[in-house]
């Protein structure tokens, strides 16, 4: 007897006898786990992503004095090489979203990502969908794993490529590296950019989805996650800062390098072996979203030039629909949400109306462009991210960083202030200044989710305003004691001074970054969520680029290529001025906070649920222009 499944919008598919066995194995419902019944939320997730982070910090909180060092960049060209890396880090993501949630599913993204950290480029390439012939159309999310003997051949591949480039060191100091050697250096640096890309999107979705939205006290628990979910990385990044920095400065870089790596093969590990206690998302059945919602922008393209300022959409719809008090009352709900949209945005997407595309993707379509403009006024934001890894780093390490007599804190752990802010931050946040909003506001989240991305968007400005007094007073100490010209010389000057800058800056994290990140996935379509948490890191990738080209305009314009006078980013920081360049961030991120404030001041938040209603309610539309 043939066997039936329901999918997600309500369709029987009729199953063979021979089908039968292999669903009983691997397809659950949304709430329930690959073994059977409901479980508790498995941690196993967590421990892949601060595995993961504890790996991406370890590399890039050193990466600007190993550029300096070892492979003898400038400062300016290595903060740019820094940027453009992290920039690529942070985009890559939105590649890793577009293959987990057309074609792999979360969880397959999300090991061969961790394959190719561990890896980093060697040849290897396992199969990981023999086992899913016959079943893959049902669920992308299903669990079919490597066996163990394939896991233990990918433990002994090596530590990766990355501590093996730093391991090929050059006997000539005096010159740089051989030109192979920084390729083959930059190429593997690349390679952990593009794995990140598979992690970051899948990894939070994946673990939001462990938690049932109509279970009650679950519903409740995930209005938290994502604030515990970066309070557990910021731990793990610490860890990474303070060990992994320490390594690298004292012992070797080839080994700095190499425990990321097999801390990620351990975490893999762990993850595989939790498998069947995971909660995965059935395939709903649906046309790809990426390819539906491309299908709205490439219409809109193609009739940018059509007027249609007084076109009237026509729904035709099933006669069954017409005495449905339940279609009525959402026809007229969709009607008021197309009324509160701005007139020119609905001109705009309305161009994509022309053609007969579905109802749903044209209101997810809506939905993208409307987050853009608030993403964009956040790439200042990101801008000022970024210096924590590249100029703040080569200030510290001019400073006087003794701890004890014997013990000098590494530059590069200097970042840990940051994460050290949003490890104590975070539990405020959630204990106290949530529940004491919440009872001011009467909101569930105490303040709206734009409300908590701008007031990070303000700390920046102090951050960088702090920054600027900061070096200020650091090249006034070097003047004083005729240092200027003594780059190598540590200024007397405590470290701890740049503490205030990285801890404003930490805070301002846990209102922009963790409330960016839950605001889009908030408002972002079902069927892109992983999209969705990709786009809150491009906004970090591309501020990435954007500081890089910052800095590269302004090295010119100051130094040697646009006037006599010293770059402000000049290799011997004691003639640089950093103070102009952060005073300059503090201004730039002051003007675009206004900006989001007008912005989010006539935002309006989309009812995600209510579209969904629509989309299972409304037919697919034939829209047509009327003269």
């Amino acid at each position: 007897m043939a066997a039936s499944t329901v999918t997600a919008n309500g369709r029987s598919d009729v199953i063979s006898d021979a089908e039968a066995p292999l669903l009983n194995d691997v397809v659950r419902a949304p709430s329930t786990s690959a073994a059977g019944p409901p479980s508790d939320q498995n941690p196993a997730a967590g421990s892949v992503e601060m595995a993961e982070r504890f790996a991406y910090y370890g590399i890039s909180a050193n990466l600007v004095s190993y550029l300096t060092g070892p492979l003898g960049q400038s400062t300016a060209r290595a903060a740019a090489n820094v940027n453009a890396w992290s920039g690529t880090a942070f985009l890559s993501p939105l590649l890793g979203a577009f293959i987990a949630d057309s074609y792999l599913g979360k969880y397959r993204t999300i090991v061969f990502a961790s394959l190719l950290y561990i890896l980093n480029g060697t040849e290897m390439e396992p199969d990981l969908t023999n086992e899913s012939e016959g079943i893959s159309a049902i669920s992308h999310d299903t669990y079919i794993g490597p066996s163990a003997e394939m896991m233990i051949t990918m433990q002994f591949q090596g530590l990766g490529f990355l501590s093996l480039s730093a391991a090929l060191q050059h006997s000539d100091k005096t010159h740089s590296p051989p030109q192979l050697q920084i390729i083959f250096f930059f190429s593997s640096l690349y390679l952990v950019a593009l794995a990140q890309g598979g992690h970051k999107p899948c990894l939070q979705a994946f673990g939001a989805e462990q938690f049932d939205d109509s279970d009650q006290d679950e519903c409740k628990a995930k209005s938290s996650f994502f604030n515990w979910w970066n309070f557990c990385l910021c731990a793990s990044v610490l860890v990474g800062l303070l060990v992994l920095s320490y390594i690298q400065d004292n012992m070797s870089w080839e080994l700095g390098f190499g425990i990321p790596c097999i801390v990620m093969c351990l975490a893999l590990i762990v993850f595989v072996l939790g498998s069947f206690t995971y909660r995965f998302q059935l395939f709903s059945g649906q046309r790809n979203p990426f390819f539906r919602i491309g299908r709205v922008f490439f219409e809109l393209a193609r009739n940018w030039r059509v007027r249609n300022n007084n076109a009237v959409l026509s729904v035709e719809v099933d006669s069954r629909y017409e005495k449905n008090p339940e279609f009525l009352k959402i026809r007229k709900r969709t009607l008021r949400l197309i009324n509160s949209d701005t007139k020119s945005l609905l001109r705009f997407v309305g161009k994509g109306l022309l053609e007969p595309n579905n109802s749903k993707d044209i209101e997810d379509a809506k939905t993208i462009l409307r987050l853009l403009p608030i993403c964009l006024t956040c790439l200042v934001y990101s801008t000022v991210y970024s210096q924590s890894t590249t100029f703040f780093t080569k200030q510290g390490a001019t400073m006087d960083r003794h701890i004890t007599a014997s013990f000098q804190l590494p530059a590069a752990s200097l970042q840990s202030f940051t994460a050290a802010s949003l490890v104590l931050f975070i539990p405020i946040y959630e204990r106290v200044l949530v529940p004491v909003a919440r009872a001011l506001t009467r909101k569930p989240t105490g303040i709206s989710l734009l409300q908590r991305v701008g007031t990070g968007v303000f700390l920046s400005v102090i951050s960088m305003t702090v920054a600027g007094f900061v070096e200020n007073k650091r090249l006034k100490v070097a003047l004083e004691h005729g240092l200027v010209d003594s780059p190598g010389e540590t200024i007397p000057m405590s470290v701890l001074w740049l503490g205030p800058q990285y801890l404003v800056l930490g805070i301002a994290d846990v209102f922009t970054l963790v409330g960016l990140q839950e605001f889009v996935y908030d408002q972002i379509p079902g069927d892109l969520k992983s999209m969705g948490l990709a786009i809150s890191l491009g906004v970090l990738g591309t501020g990435s680029f954007l500081s890089g080209f910052i800095v590269s305009v302004i090295d010119w314009v100051t130094g040697s290529g646009g006037g006599a006078h010293q770059s402000w980013f000049s290799s011997n920081l004691n003639r640089a001025h950093l103070d102009y360049f952060y005073w300059l961030l503090a201004g730039l991120s002051a003007c675009s906070c206004v900006l989001f404030v007008y912005l989010a001041r006539s935002y309006v938040y989309s009812q995600i649920n209510e579209a969904k209603e629509d989309a299972e309610i409304f037919p697919r539309p034939i829209c047509k222009q009327k003269s």
